[in-house]
């Protein structure tokens, strides 16, 4: 097999499994937590065995949707971390774009997240507690690097950065899981006030020399 056949076999694997993975979301975002593999296969209009062949499992197809919308997530957390604006404003932005991304596809988020509760077959949901941990981890991971490339932390910064950016992930993802499920309040206050939170040593913290600024 030539090189140009290669190219052009893994081109047609790489649409195919997009495809599927669209057909996934289609499926999620009806379903939610209680997607399964019957139904994801069906709106594919393939056979489940085809489905595990592109996928390996559950577990396998679970994964790749979750790295779908985590980049997804992290451009636009991105995106508000690098708006023109004082770092308040851009503090606020960023609390704002995770809450709004989980907001706009609660399904999607409770599926990533939570696991489906009371179903009754084992294929069912997805083992979450096997794969929500480390999709907040590299978010904590990202955030981390993003603090540690801004901010003059001082001595320790690289341990403190990291410190600050699993704390801050830990609390978006805390604070918003209660907010979607009991909407206590407007989505503004709770920026407010989870800005407030984290302002005082954000505020004292001056830009690292030669970096981007923050």
């Amino acid at each position: 097999m030539d090189t140009t056949q290669r190219t052009d076999q893994q081109r047609s694997a790489d649409r195919r499994r997009r495809e599927l993975l669209e057909a996934a979301d289609r499926v999620v975002l009806r379903d939610g937590p209680h997607a399964s593999m019957n139904a994801i296969a069906a709106e594919a209009g393939i056979t489940k065995p085809i489905l595990y062949r592109h996928f390996g499992d559950k577990g396998g197809l679970y994964a790749a949707l979750a790295k779908r919308h985590t980049d997804a997530l992290l451009d636009s957390l991105r995106a508000a971390l690098d708006a023109p604006a004082e770092r308040r404003e851009r503090v606020e932005a960023t609390l704002d774009t995770y809450l709004a991304a989980i907001e706009a596809r609660p399904q999607v988020y409770r599926f990533l997240m939570h696991p489906a509760e009371g179903s009754q077959s084992s294929d069912q949901g997805f083992d979450v507690g096997q794969h929500s941990a480390p999709l907040l981890r590299r978010m904590g991971e990202e955030l981390a690097q993003v603090i540690e490339d801004r901010l003059d932390l001082g001595p320790g910064s690289q341990l403190l950065a990291r410190v600050w950016g699993h704390g801050i992930v830990g609390m978006m993802y805390a604070a918003g899981d209660w907010w979607l499920g009991e909407r206590p309040c407007e989505r503004g206050e709770l920026v407010r006030s989870m800005a407030d939170l984290l302002w005082g040593r954000l505020a004292a913290a001056g830009d690292k020399v030669g970096g981007p600024g923050f």
